[in-house]
């Protein structure tokens, strides 16, 4: 009787090693395939989830002829493994954008929807102070927001001179819109105030109703004034200017309090005993000029004869409208796309 031989050593331990290559080269393969069998279904559970969404968006539509804000106003039926998004997005045609989702407590890559944000524009941004040039005129800039404004406002880096003054406004008889007083005929500026006759046509008031003058003192006396730059003599040049040399702008205006306190340094006088706003060391050089003064928009107090000016020196002055020594300096607001 012959005897049953057995495996020896060698061929179990060979056994081993093949087993253990197999189970080496199966398992990673069994454990990829059962990790994106549970990526595919958590992504699944987010689709099944935005649905839900969606479905609570239609529904609260119709119910309150409303587009929800928030996804705590909506009551959406979901039932399957915990969905938690950092990005829910309830986009304005209904649908949803999902992103950063978690389910069941596992991170997914993966989302759900599109993003409709839509895009906020970038401009370019502007210090107070910087040059630029609009339609070969100089300006400085006096406010500007950053890449998120689409406008920015300027100062004209230089009043409008004798030619231009002359141009855009009239000079000099009553039957001009404008009538201007040169009183300093060397002057490269248009010095602008009553003009020359006394007709009336000051600067900041309508020579229509404010004004005449009184032939027995040789003085000009105002009666009826309205402090009014809506109707005013310079707000007539400024315009007719900016038909010309600045026709994009969206407004052309003199300069304001705003303008002066909150974008060029001015501040409140502690030392004044009325109530008055002082250039100071943040106040830029280019807002004044030793060559002269300028009109403001800001009215003195409550005066119906006073206004605000801008000094060579840059310090405020009030003064009625028998001052003949004022320029114009328009300002203007304009898309950057122009500059």
């Amino acid at each position: 009787m012959k005897k049953k031989k057995g495996f020896t050593l060698i061929e179990l331990i060979a056994v081993l090693v093949i087993m253990a290559i197999i189970a080496l080269i199966v398992t990673p393969l069994v454990l990829n395939i059962i990790r994106k069998a549970r990526v595919a279904a958590d992504k699944r559970s987010i689709d099944a989830y935005g649905r839900s969404i969606e479905y609570a968006i239609a529904t609260y539509l119709l119910d309150t002829g409303n587009f929800p804000t928030e996804i705590s106003q909506l009551t959406i039926e979901y039932s399957g493994d915990e969905v938690v998004c950092s990005t829910t997005q309830l986009n304005s045609d209904s649908s949803v954008y999902l992103t950063g989702c978690t389910v069941a407590g596992r991170s997914v890559d993966y989302a759900y929807g599109k993003d409709k944000t839509p895009s906020v524009p970038t401009y370019q941004a502007y210090s107070v102070g910087d040059e630029v040039t609009y339609n070969n005129v100089d300006y400085y800039v006096i406010k500007d927001s950053g890449v998120a404004e689409e406008t920015v406002t300027l100062l004209k880096a230089e009043p409008l001179t004798v030619d231009e003054v002359n141009l855009y406004g009239g000079v000099g008889t009553e039957d001009n819109h404008v009538n201007m007083y040169n009183k300093n005929q060397s002057s490269p500026f248009y010095q602008t105030a009553n003009d020359i006759n006394g007709y009336g046509g000051m600067a900041y008031y309508t020579s229509e109703t404010c004004g005449h003058k009184d032939s027995d003192s040789g003085y000009s006396t105002y009666d009826g004034c309205a402090l009014d730059y809506a109707q005013s003599e310079v707000k007539y040049v400024v315009d007719s200017w900016k038909g010309v040399k600045a026709p994009a702008a969206l407004e052309a205006r003199l300069i304001t309090l705003d303008d002066l306190k909150n974008n060029l340094g001015y501040e409140l006088s502690t030392t004044a005993t009325e109530e008055i706003y002082v250039k100071t060391d943040n106040t830029p050089s280019f807002v004044y000029n030793s060559d002269y003064w300028y009109w403001t928009m800001i009215p003195y107090v409550d005066s119906t004869s006073v206004v605000w000016v801008v000094s060579d020196i840059g310090s405020l002055h009030h003064y009625g409208v028998d001052l003949s020594s004022l320029t114009v300096r328009p300002v203007i607001t304009i898309s950057k796309s122009l500059l």
